[in-house]
């Protein structure tokens, strides 16, 4: 019995303390409307990283309700190891395309975002760490 609790507490601890430094909130490059919005990224249920857009912004950049608000824009990323995620998915409301998607950090400040349809890539821009 104290063998079985001393491995929950252990979970539980090891659990608790998973951070990424990917997690946080990301500010989105400007859309093709000039368009930007925030996404917390964090842990998805299934273990692997996804961001919701939390606040999305007009082109003149006040805040604006949008039908997207709380939506999934990435889930399914894993860490690839350096900074690099992969193997993820990427919502783009503009185009309302998801793409099969890669990230990086390129700085702790700093989110690089990039995906494919099929051959046709396009870049995400960088994105901008809001907190």
């Amino acid at each position: 019995m104290k063998t079985l609790l001393t491995f929950a507490a252990a979970t539980l601890m090891a659990t608790a303390s998973y951070a990424d430094d990917v997690f946080g909130t990301w500010k989105t490059a400007p859309d093709d409307n000039g368009r930007t919005g925030h996404i917390k990224v964090g842990l998805c249920s299934n273990g692997k990283i996804c961001g919701q857009l939390v606040q999305g912004f007009d082109e003149n950049g006040k805040k604006s309700a949008s039908p997207h608000d709380g939506k999934l824009i990435i889930w399914d990323m894993e860490p690839q190891g350096g900074g690099k995620y992969g193997n993820g998915k990427v919502w783009a409301p503009d185009r309302d395309k998801t793409y099969n998607s890669k990230m990086e950090l390129v700085d702790n400040n700093n989110l690089k975002i990039s995906g494919c349809i099929l051959m046709i890539c396009r870049d995400g821009g960088v994105w901008s760490r809001v907190n």
